[in-house]
């Protein structure tokens, strides 16, 4: 005979699904009052760790001013150091139009500047040689905070030289494909200049601060895919020929092989005929 069910008892069904019993809104809204205070505290560490991260951050961005100065000198010494660089990064290269490329064959110097709190903002700066495209030897833009803590930008203004203004050239006279770019050509590079639009999605300024100006040489390095595949395209050239010319051998020494055969032939028939 089984023994009987045992009796829920009414604690047991207030009970949570852990065991422990349903509390009161009082003590509900005590616990909640102490999460509150507790989370308050984890911010204030917060806080104070962003504070001690920046200074952190500002030690050793001065720290790092001498080697970025020693490194702009060697760089220098590379004829189309920077135009290379930016073609060879796949962001910056899908915003250049083939005279954009042109025009940063004078390109001679970038320099990205933070500002000394971090934070607030950061300035780039573009240093050229005399071009047949415009006037200034530096155009910067710098992006920064205002006020009331908005982000914003501002730039040079670029001083084109007559019949060059390139944020001008439609895309339809830009026809021609560029040998890294096999589609339309896009609007110029420098209509970047102008755009302040969106200084706190500033896609192509983070990406020149964050990505490139840390390591520039990474994407100067980058070996020129047309130069691969042209090479990979030879050796497979030699491949097939050196199979074709193994196959003729192979094929002569057959026929060697056959003539032999039939030398043989003949000299057994003929000794034969003699016995």
């Amino acid at each position: 005979m089984s023994a009987p069910a045992a009796k829920v008892s009414q604690k047991e069904l207030n009970s949570n699904h852990d065991g422990t019993d349903e509390i009161s809104d009082k003590e509900q809204q005590e616990a909640i009052e102490h999460i509150d205070e507790v989370q308050n505290e984890i911010d204030r560490l917060n806080e104070q760790a962003s504070e001690e991260i920046l200074k952190v951050e500002q030690k050793y961005n001065k720290l790092r001013q001498p080697f970025f100065q020693k490194r702009s000198e060697l760089i220098a010494k590379i004829p189309n150091f920077w135009v290379t660089t930016f073609v060879n990064h796949p962001q910056v290269s899908a915003l250049l139009g083939e005279e954009d490329e042109e025009a940063l064959h004078y390109l001679t110097r970038v320099e990205v500047t933070e500002f000394e709190d971090i934070k607030s903002g950061y300035r780039i700066d573009f240093y050229f040689d005399e071009n047949p495209y415009f006037e200034n030897k530096m155009l910067s833009k710098e992006f920064h905070l205002n006020e009331s803590g908005d982000p914003s930008s501002k730039s040079s203004e670029i001083k084109w030289k007559s019949g060059k203004d390139l944020t001008k050239r439609s895309s339809q006279t830009q026809n021609k494909a560029s040998r890294k770019r096999q589609h339309e050509e896009p609007e110029s590079f420098f209509t970047w200049f102008t755009d302040h639009s969106d200084a706190g999605a500033d896609e192509l300024g983070e990406v020149i601060k964050d990505d490139i100006w840390p390591n520039p040489l990474q994407y100067y390095l980058v070996p020129d895919m047309d130069d691969e595949e042209g090479e990979g395209e030879e050796d497979d050239d030699d491949e097939e020929e050196g199979g074709l010319e193994d196959i003729d051998e192979e094929g002569d020494e057959d026929e060697g092989e056959d003539d032999e055969d039939d030398d043989e032939g003949e000299g057994e028939e003929d000794e034969g005929e003699d016995d």
